[in-house]
């Protein structure tokens, strides 16, 4: 793909989206947050990718939100009529949300490699992620409290529902402190801590060159799966997950898997 703050490429059946303004420590800004929704809606409808890693260049992962881009947002919203211009607010910030859910919306497993510093609207984007992984020196912030405003593009929905304690996320969420890569791990919001950088993204690989040597059919049903079973009733996912295998069980890919045995089977896209 050809994005003015974002690479793609595709190799191996690995999408690699990497976060490219290093300049300025990959802020957000007014493009980046499109581009995030056109990079993984072409991921999505690419059969030759099977999972996504999430990278930045640079020294750091992500810096958040653009400062000059949330300046620009009176200017850009400006109308005589006070209810139209909040009107105009309102639908500004729904879709930067769908901008970050293109990442739990796109059917292949999302997974972010983070190092530096992962800060603000960075905390939006890779909660959106399937899995988190950093690197020794990354931490992690909830900045938008120090800059007078509620964060409001998904911290404040997934965050609780990652690391399953409701006291620590409103402590992070009033104080906006540093989470160090220790307790990101401790607490629950990265996987795996690696000790460098390098190792953190040949790790990430490998993980995604496992999920990749799956069947893509089966991967794509259980993402599906587990956001409906994290939003639902036990008793709505497993009414879910019945009609959903009542459709796709009966597949080539199970064929494939039985009939390989101890061997590895090889998958359509």
């Amino acid at each position: 793909m050809n994005l003015e703050t974002l690479t793609v490429t595709l190799q191996d059946h690995i999408a690699t989206v990497r976060l490219n303004r290093p300049d300025k420590a990959n802020a957000m800004n007014a493009t980046m947050w499109q581009d995030f929704r056109r990079a993984f809606d072409w991921i999505d409808a690419q059969p030759e990718a099977r999972v996504a890693v999430l990278e930045g260049e640079g020294k750091h992962f992500t810096a958040g939100i653009d400062l000059a881009m949330m300046m620009g947002i009176a200017p850009q919203i400006q109308d005589p009529c006070d209810g139209r211009m909040r009107e105009a607010l309102r639908r500004l910030i729904l879709d930067m949300q769908d901008t970050l859910t293109s990442l739990e919306r796109c059917r292949k497993p999302v997974l972010a490699a983070i190092h530096g510093a992962c800060v603000g609207g960075g905390i939006d984007l890779i909660c959106a992620a399937d899995m988190r992984y950093c690197s020794a020196d990354a931490y992690f912030s909830i900045k938008e409290i120090d800059i007078g405003m509620v964060a409001d593009v998904g911290t404040l929905q997934r965050l609780p529902k990652l690391i399953g304690s409701q006291g620590l996320v409103r402590e992070l969420a009033y104080t906006g402190r540093r989470v160090e890569a220790a307790e990101a791990r401790e607490i629950g919001l990265v996987n795996r801590v690696f000790d460098s950088r390098e190792a953190l993204q040949t790790g990430v690989r490998e993980i995604a060159a496992t999920i990749a040597a799956k069947s893509p059919l089966s991967i794509r049903g259980s993402k599906e799966q587990l956001n409906y079973a994290r939003d639902h009733s036990v008793a709505d996912g497993l009414n879910h997950i019945a009609t959903w295998n009542a459709a796709m069980l009966m597949s080539e890919d199970l064929q494939k898997a039985m009939m390989a045995g101890k061997g590895t089977p090889s998958f359509r896209d």
